[in-house]
């Protein structure tokens, strides 16, 4: 551009930020990116990119002279909280070395005058839920604020000492970890053993299909350790922080003490070695048995001083171990060459012989072990240990690098030391030999049967006895007698065992350490604290070598050996399945940098670790399965308050997506009918009666949707409503109600509840039930607030401007006198009320017309009758904290009850579409109200009772709703009693024009500036219908006293005709005295039941 030789100055600057030296320097201008004069417009409605341009103070000419280098340009704030003026002597020369601190304002800028930094790892740095700001980056608020100038220096924090870490190589391939976990005793006594049974072909597949599921799983972990940056607790932490804490919390603990017993495991099995050695000499401390102990409790303790020490100390054993292991290898090799003496050939070694290679390149199958799946669990042990690396990540430097390398490498190469010790043990030694040098024949002697007469010995005795004691069948000491040196293999099986001892030693605090810190179950947390740099695990060595000291006095490997097997492969199939969940979900959030891993192959590789458990030993899977299944229902039931962006979380919202998109398509139908509410809560904590209502009937069936209002400016209350919306959700699940919480900040309360009609839910999953409660103090809030009530009503059930006129169906509860709603100030008479809105697509309502002042007076006009008069506490006062707005104390109410036997009266008055109806019946399905009875009340003649009650008896009967008790009323329509009428008319008084001696053009004045006043006319227009809500309220006194609940039709005042404050006299009057609740519930006059299956 033709901008970029010129010169740019911040305001104020008197001289250049930049200086022309060359072509590629970068020159900013100072109105943008742009040629001078002319910026570049930002992209309408985008941030991304916008950069805030406010004034600048005077900075001197040498601050900010030469150009930038890439060194400047890519490096990393470390110290500072946000863009701020540098201090004396931070320029932006190349001959000064900086660093993006705080104190140095145009190396965060480049230069230019913005409140905006550059990237920098801090930014991202821990950041766990969505628009979590980053430490040091400004805020939108900050963007568009003035800038302030802070002076003084930011001094970067001292750096606490740095714990001991180790790479790849030393910390997971060789010494500390994978190669010596997974080489042990078989290695050296067994799998001679196996080559023997299953021959050299049948040995390789064993060994190939062993790795192959711990190669799987090794991709697996590549893939998961790779995906973000990986803490202490290996294999906990990778499998919870991706399936989340219930499955990891299970493998978690299941893993650490299968270590914890693993270290007994191998400790025995050193012993034993010992004590065969202690045998050969008739050297034995006490007796076989208590050798054993005595050895492995001496042993473990010993390697419990090792890890004590420290990382450093466990390392350096651990390397020791290595080349104890390696030297054995070597010693082995070698002797496979050397020319076979006397006495090793009369124990079966030949040296390497093709026909000694074809021979035992095919099975010989003896013993109850003799099979293939057999030898396969034996084997399948030796192939495990590659999470022994990933169980230290906490002491990697890298564990994103170190785990994929190491892990992989050691799979590599001890699959390769497998193969070829099965292949060259396989060509040197035959499988029976007596061990006698008196077996010596001459080459072709007669009744000589076997491939050792070619070779001058005469095994054939021994062989069909069945008692040879050497050859590959019968001498688990074949690689000590192959060997050059006999005394290194055996150094060679203490280092096995001991290296496995001690990296399960480590891993087991480890591990656990994670799991207790995060505090998923009880009672354990004492043993997460950490010591020294290391945060070393000391109280998990003590509980370790407790566990393991109590199973090396059984003193018995075959007992414990299938079940540690079981739990380690039940975590391979847990670590296989989270990489395949993970793939599948398709989030965003999975990027692991390991490519080379499938998620299909990591399904495989979990349900090949499943079945290889019930191939091992069946009754340990179902053990190891069970442990599993109970942990996990011990999460399931505690939810433990963590968020760590699980697979799961991404899953959830995928199969919430798919249905929600798949349920579009789906066409409504009556049988399929579902109440999803709006619940008119404002703050749902403020009304739980209400919300415990709307949720008994809901609850695992239908939508719930708690709507609040915030009244008042946009840019004032929008701060308060995302303050709220987090406490108010977690309210609502401690209280164990299923339902979402919204709420819309508008200028009054009408016109906020129209938003929340038109815009709340989703595709099909929208409210079409609209609930509020009755408004207690109609008779004294301003008459503004009492149109506004009115309105919401009609505007619920308006509908005349919808293409097929349909309307919402409205319910409102109203609480009576008598239980106990939770709420403080119960007034003696609080009610209810629901409504059935239908918003579809097209459907528009009108709003009622005038000014709403009144209502902006006041923030909260929707009041639960008995809980209106309670303390209207500040949200902002607990927006603070969502936990505190959650932990507040939880009220009881009438809905958390047990009703026990007694009546829900259903006042079917008039037809609906049977929403009336439907309300009750799904409030008796729920336990605390399935006692209880329900009556059908309905007018009639009292000429025709017997013939109503039998049409309606067999209406309801095809709704299949179970109601069979039906009362007709007959003496509705008869006239109230006198002092009812009189408190009737008293009611009305207040809100009369008494306008019958006036003339029409005042009368006309008066009802256009108070809408809501009662002219002489309406009274006398709706004086029928006004003396029908006196004698129901009668007629409820005298059937439904001692109800549990009262269902009843709400009535429907004309528009423009009935005056709100004649509206909700009606409302007042129908409900007045009752002690049950009473839920007012008016449907949009469409069907929602049906008799018929189609």
């Amino acid at each position: 551009p033709r901008w970029l030789g010129g010169r740019a100055r911040v305001r104020g600057s008197p001289a250049p930020i930049f200086h022309n030296k060359s072509p590629w320097e970068l020159n900013v201008p100072r109105l943008g990116w742009g040629a001078p004069g002319h910026p570049i417009p930002p992209l309408a409605g985008s941030w991304v990119g916008a950069m805030a341009e406010l004034p600048a103070p005077e900075l001197p000419p040498a601050r900010c002279s030469g150009r930038f280098t890439i060194s400047t340009l890519l490096g990393m704030e470390e110290g500072g909280r946000g863009p701020y003026v540098p201090t004396e002597g931070a320029g932006c020369d190349s001959a000064q070395p900086t660093h993006l601190s705080g104190s140095t304002f145009c190396t965060r800028t480049f230069g230019y005058n913005t409140v905006d930094v550059v990237p920098a790892y801090e930014h991202y740095a821990n950041s766990t839920g969505v628009g979590d700001a980053g430490k040091g980056r400004p805020s939108l608020a900050d963007l568009h604020s003035i800038l302030k100038v802070r002076g003084g220096s930011a001094v970067p924090p001292a750096s606490p000492g740095h714990p001991v870490r180790f790479g790849w190589v030393k910390g997971v391939m060789v010494s500390i970890r994978c190669m010596l976990n997974i080489w042990g005793v078989i290695l050296y006594l067994r799998l001679p053993w196996i080559t023997a049974q299953a021959g050299i072909a049948l040995t390789w597949l064993i060994i190939l299909m062993s790795v192959t599921v711990t190669t799987i799983t090794g991709l697996s972990i590549s893939a998961i350790s790779t995906n973000g940056k990986v803490k202490s607790g290996g294999t906990y932490f990778l499998i919870s922080r991706s399936l989340g804490p219930e499955l990891g919390g299970s493998i978690g603990l299941i893993f650490a003490f299968a270590n914890a017993v693993a270290v007994a495991m191998h400790t025995v099995g050193f012993a034993e070695t010992v004590r065969d050695l202690l045998q050969e000499h008739n050297s034995l401390i006490v007796d076989p048995t208590n050798d054993i102990r005595i050895i492995g409790v001496v042993t473990v303790t010993v390697l419990l001083g090792i890890s004590l020490a420290g990382m450093e100390w466990e390392a350096k054993a651990q390397i020791l171990f290595f080349l104890v292991i390696l030297v054995s290898f070597i010693n082995y090799l070698v002797g496979t060459v050397i020319p076979a003496t006397t006495e090793k050939q009369a124990k079966g070694f030949f040296s390497y012989r093709a026909d000694i290679f074809a021979q035992n390149f095919v099975p010989n199958w003896r013993g109850p072990e003799g099979s293939f799946f057999g030898l396969f669990s034996i084997f399948f042990p030796s192939a495990t240990g590659i999470l022994a690396g990933a169980n230290i990540s906490g002491d990697l430097k890298d564990p994103a690098v170190a785990i994929p390398k190491g892990t992989l490498m050691a799979i590599f190469w001890t699959t390769v030391s497998y193969l070829v010790l099965s292949a060259t043990i396989g060509a040197c030694v035959v499988r029976d030999a007596s061990g006698s040098l008196n077996d010596s024949v001459v080459v072709g002697s007669p009744g000589c049967e076997g491939l050792a007469c070619g070779f001058g010995w005469n095994f054939t005795a021994c062989a069909q006895r069945q008692s040879c004691r050497y050859g590959l069948s019968n001498y688990y000491q074949v690689m000590s007698m192959v060997s050059g040196f006999g005394p290194l293999i055996t150094a060679g099986i203490f280092g096995a065992t001991l290296s496995s001892a001690l990296a399960c030693l480590v891993s087991a605090p480890k591990v656990f350490q994670c799991l207790c810190r995060d505090q998923l179950y009880p009672l354990i947390g004492f043993f997460g604290k950490g010591y020294g740099r290391n945060s070393e695990p000391i109280r998990g060595y003590m509980l370790t070598y407790v566990i393991a000291v109590g199973f090396i006095l059984i003193a018995e490997l075959n007992a414990i050996a299938p079940i540690i097997s079981n739990f380690f492969l039940c975590s391979y199939a847990l670590i296989n399945f989270s990489c395949f969940h993970a793939s599948i979900t398709n989030s965003p959030g999975w990027r692991p940098s390991f490519r080379y891993y499938s998620k299909w192959a990591a399904l495989f590789g979990a349900v090949i670790s499943v079945v290889i458990m019930f191939l091992l030993t069946w009754w340990a899977a179902l053990i190891a399965f069970g442990i599993v299944i109970f942990l996990l229902g011990y999460v399931l039931y505690k939810k433990p308050d963590v968020n760590w962006g699980s697979s799961m979380q991404a899953s959830s919202y995928n199969m919430a997506l798919t249905y929600s998109v798949g349920l579009s398509e789906v066409d409504e139908h009556i049988k399929n009918y579902r109440p999803q509410c709006l619940v008119l809560t404002g703050p749902p904590n403020f009304r739980p009666a209400l919300v415990d209502f709307v949720g008994t009937f809901t609850k695992n069936l239908s939508l719930m949707l708690c709507g609040n209002v915030v009244i008042g400016p946009w840019k004032q209350k929008m701060l308060e409503s995302r303050l709220t919306a987090d406490g108010h959700t977690k309210w609502l699940m401690k209280r164990k109600i299923k339902a979402f919480y919204t709420d819309v900040v508008a200028e009054d309360l009408r016109s906020g509840v129209q938003m929340l009609i038109q815009a709340a839910g989703l595709g099909k999953m929208r409210p079409n039930i609209l609930v509020l409660g009755y408004k207690r103090n109609w008779q004294t809030v301003s008459p503004q607030s009492l149109e506004d009530y009115v309105g919401i009503l009609q505007y619920g059930h308006a509908g005349s401007s919808a293409p097929r006129g349909r309307q919402h169906p409205v319910v409102a509860p109203r609480w009576g006198v008598g239980p106990d709603l939770g709420l403080p100030g119960a007034s003696p008479s609080p009610r209810m009320i629901f409504g059935e809105p239908d918003w579809q697509a097209g459907c528009g309502f009108r709003a009622a017309a005038g000014s709403r002042a009144g209502t902006r007076r006041k923030r909260c006009l929707w009041s639960m009758a008995g809980g209106a008069s309670h303390r209207r506490r500040d949200p902002l006062a607990l927006a603070g904290d969502a936990t505190a707005l959650a932990g507040e104390p939880q009220a009881s109410t009438i809905f958390q009850s047990e009703q026990g036997k007694k009546t829900i009266d259903i006042y079917w008055l008039f037809d609906d579409g049977g929403l009336t109806l439907l309300i009750p019946y799904l409030l008796r399905r729920k336990k605390r109200w399935g006692k209880c009875k329900i009556r059908v009340f309905v007018g009639g003649q009292i000429n025709r009772m017997d013939e109503e009650r039998k049409a309606i008896v067999s209406l309801l009967s095809k709704f299949r709703l179970g109601f069979h008790e039906v009362h007709i009323l007959p003496d509705i329509n008869q006239k109230p009693r006198p002092e009812h009428i009189k408190r009737f008319d008293d009611l009305i008084t207040p809100f009369r024009l008494n306008d019958g001696f006036k003339d029409e053009a005042t009368v006309t004045e008066l009802r256009q500036g108070c809408p809501w006043k009662i002219s002489d006319e309406e009274v006398d227009k709706n004086r029928a219908k006004s003396l029908r809500q006196v004698r129901l309220n009668e007629i409820l006194l005298d059937y439904s006293r001692d109800a549990a609940l009262i269902a009843i039709t709400l009535p429907v005042g004309r528009k423009g005709r009935c005056p709100s404050s004649l509206y909700m006299a009606w409302l007042e009057t129908l409900s007045q005295d009752l002690r049950p609740p009473v839920i007012l519930t008016r449907g949009n006059q469409e069907n929602v039941l049906t008799f018929y299956c189609q």
